[in-house]
């Protein structure tokens, strides 16, 4: 299911919110539409004392990583679910860095040796350097699911191909909230369903269903 929706009156879902398979995580808000969306239980709660809860983590079916400024009783709501790692990283806007699915992870080239290990142990994935459209901050630009990749429409050729190897899915572009590339910001999604900014277009609309495998 495809729904639009701004959170207190922000259309960037993909900053207050994160999603995986068996879960969404998200800032206190109204748990009803990423429940319905996304066909996963929600956990409302905040990252760092903040609302940045998908600027701040990154999530798959094996495991959460969250910015190491998050404290103990905000990351116990998410432990019924799925294990969380906290994260010693200069650039600790995880989700801002980092673009993952169940079969891969894209990172922000200038993340530490360190970090690249934590993460492909806490997700059990496979890990790749690169970026989206020549810029850094992949997972602001992109947005994986099990069944395809959506991201920044100056996407260049090379950076396609190594996505399409690493998440094992096709790769789409497109952009969200009536024009933006950050497609990652804009929106969260999984295999069942995606919360897009309310500023998504019909056409923008059409093109993440086609991209995700929703009209399957």
């Amino acid at each position: 299911m495809l729904k639009k929706y701004s959170i207190e009156s922000q259309p960037y879902i993909g900053i207050f919110s994160v999603t995986s398979q068996e879960l969404t995580v998200a800032m206190p808000n109204d748990k009803s539409v990423f429940s319905e969306a996304m066909e996963t239980p929600v956990v409302n709660t905040t990252v760092g004392g903040t609302r940045l809860v998908g600027a701040l983590s990154v999530m798959n079916s094996s495991g959460m990583l969250v910015a190491d400024i998050t404290e103990e009783r905000e990351i116990q709501p998410i432990l019924e679910y799925v294990g969380v790692t906290l994260l010693p990283e200069k650039h600790n806007a995880l989700g801002n860095n980092i673009l993952a699915n169940d079969n891969g992870a894209l990172i922000n080239p200038n993340l530490s040796r360190k970090s690249e290990e934590a993460i492909a142990e806490a997700l059990d994935v496979d890990v790749k350097r690169g970026t989206i459209a020549g810029l850094k901050m992949v997972g602001s630009l992109g947005v994986a699911t099990n069944k395809g990749v959506l991201c920044h429409p100056h996407v260049k050729e090379h950076e396609v191909k190594l996505m399409e190897n690493l998440f094992k899915v096709p790769v789409s572009k497109t952009t969200a909230n009536h024009g933006s590339g950050w497609i990652g910001t804009c929106m969260i999604a999984n295999t069942k369903g995606a919360v897009v900014g309310d500023l998504t277009t019909p056409i923008e609309l059409g093109r993440i269903e086609d991209g995700l495998g929703y009209l399957e």
